[in-house]
C-alpha cells in the first residue's frame, strides 16, 4: 500500500471561523475528488501557531519539517512570516503551499520558487470597491475601521483604488482600541463628525463581532440609508450577518464569490460540500477547494515525492474552479479575480443581494501598489481574522 501524502498544517487561532481549518481540508479533498470520511490518501498533520506570529509560526514549521518530516507544509500565514520560513524551506526542498486572506499584497522582490500561495486576494476587492466608490460618489469618503483592521493593506488597497479613479479627498477615522473590553466602540464623536460635514458615502473596515457590533450602532445612528455604507468583504459574509439578517439592512461591498452564483462549477461545489458537511459553504472551503482541484492534477506524482514535477505544475498550473481561473504562483501572475459590486439588503431573515457591477483588478506588482509597501508597513504579523 503507497503510504499517505502528509501534509503539515500552520494552524492560528481564529476567533471568528474557529473551525476554518476543517472546512479548508473538507474542500480540498473534495477538489481532489476523495471522500473526506473515508480517504487515506492525505493526512493532514496540524500544528498550532497561537496568533500566527513569526516566531511561532517558525517553530511550528520546524516541528513538522524536522520532527514529523511532513512531504508539504501548509497553513494559514501572514506573508510576513514568509522570510523566516524561506531558509527551512531552501533546506528540505519539499513544496510550501499556504493559504491566506489577502489581507497584505503579496509583495517579494526576490520570489521563491517553491512557495505557493493559496490566496483570497482581500486587497483585490478593497481596490475595486474603492475605484467603483470614487466613480459612483465623487470625492471625499469617510473611512472608518479599528486600530487591528488598521495595520493591513485593506484600507490602503481602498484609497488606491478611489485614487486610480481619480479621487484626491478621504476622511479617515481610525477606532481607538480598549484592552480592557476589546469590542467597545465609542462612535459619538465619528457620527458627530458626519452630521456637521457628510460625506458622499462612509467605508467600514471592521472584522468578525467588532462588525456586527457597528452594523447595530450605525442602524441606530440615524445615517442608514441617508449616507451609503460601503463595507469590506468580510462583514457581508452571510454567517458573518446571519445573527441581524432579521433588520431592514442595505449596504454595499465588493465580493469575489458569490454562493449562490449559477455557473456550473460553483453550484458543483457548494452541492458538494453542503451534502457532506451539512452547513453552507464559505470563504475557507472555497479556498480549500481551489487548491484541491490542483492537486488533484499532481497527486500521482506527489505520492511517488517526485518534488521537481510538483512543484514545475504549481507554477505554471491554472485551474478553473467555482468564481473562475485561479493559480497559485505569483511570479507566473496571479489570475485577476472576478469581483461583483453588490447592493445587499435585508429583510425578513432573507439577504437580497443585487450584482451593480463588475470591479476593476489590479496584477499584485503594479506599480501603484509599491506605494502601500513603502509608506504602509506594519509590525501585524498574525493572518487577517486570526485574533
Amino acid at each position: 500500500m503507497t503510504a499517505p501524502l502528509t501534509v503539515g498544517f500552520l494552524t492560528p487561532y481564529s476567533s471568528t471561523y474557529p473551525y476554518y481549518a476543517q472546512h479548508l481540508f473538507t474542500g480540498w479533498l473534495l477538489g481532489m475528488e476523495l471522500d473526506p470520511v473515508r480517504q487515506r490518501t492525505i493526512q493532514f498533520v496540524q500544528e498550532y501557531t497561537n496568533l500566527g506570529s513569526t516566531s511561532d509560526t517558525e517553530t511550528a514549521a520546524r516541528k513538522l519539517l524536522f520532527f514529523n518530516r511532513v512531504d508539504v507544509i501548509s497553513g494559514l500565514i501572514s506573508y510576513k512570516a514568509i522570510p523566516d520560513m524561506t531558509p527551512l524551506i531552501d533546506r528540505e526542498r519539499k513544496p510550501a503551499f499556504f493559504f491566506d486572506m489577502g489581507e497584505h499584497v503579496p509583495y517579494f522582490p526576490m520570489l521563491h520558487p517553491d512557495i505557493f500561495y493559496a490566496s483570497h486576494q482581500l486587497w483585490q476587492s478593497q481596490y475595486a470597491l474603492g475605484y467603483w466608490a470614487q466613480k459612483t460618489y465623487g470625492n471625499g469618503g469617510h473611512i472608518i475601521m479599528p486600530v487591528y483592521e488598521a495595520g493591513y493593506h485593506l484600507n490602503s488597497t481602498f484609497q488606491q483604488g478611489v485614487g486610480a479613479a481619480g479621487g484626491t479627498q478621504m476622511q479617515v477615522t481610525v477606532v481607538p482600541f480598549d484592552p480592557n473590553d476589546p469590542n467597545r466602540m465609542e462612535l459619538s464623536g465619528f457620527f458627530d463628525r458626519l452630521a456637521k460635514d457628510p460625506p458622499p458615502y462612509v467605508h467600514a473596515i471592521f472584522s468578525g463581532n467588532r462588525g456586527i457590533v457597528f452594523l447595530k450602532k450605525w442602524l441606530g445612528s440615524g445615517f442608514h440609508k441617508k449616507i451609503p455604507l460601503l463595507v469590506q468583504e468580510t462583514m457581508a459574509y452571510e454567517d458573518i450577518i446571519a445573527d441581524i439578517k432579521h433588520i431592514d439592512l442595505e449596504l454595499y461591498t465588493a465580493q469575489q464569490w458569490i454562493r449562490e452564483a449559477e455557473s456550473k462549477p460553483n453550484q458543483l461545489f457548494v452541492k458538494r460540500f453542503e451534502n457532506l458537511a451539512k452547513q453552507p459553504a464559505n470563504i475557507y472551503s472555497l479556498l480549500g477547494y481551489e487548491a484541491g482541484l490542483i492537486w488533484k492534477e499532481i497527486l500521482p506524482h506527489a505520492l511517488k515525492k517526485n518534488w521537481d514535477t510538483v512543484k514545475a505544475h504549481l507554477r505554471e498550473g491554472v485551474i478553473a474552479g467555482p468564481r473562475g481561473e485561479k493559480n497559485f504562483f505569483p511570479h507566473s501572475g496571479f489570475a485577476l479575480p472576478t469581483t461583483n459590486i453588490l447592493k445587499l439588503t435585508t429583510s425578513g431573515n432573507k439577504t437580497h443581494k443585487l450584482i451593480l457591477d463588475q470591479g476593476k483588478g489590479m496584477r499584485f506588482d503594479a506599480q501603484e501598489f509599491e506605494l502601500i509597501h513603502r509608506e504602509s508597513d506594519s509590525g501585524w504579523q498574525n493572518p487577517f481574522l486570526c485574533y
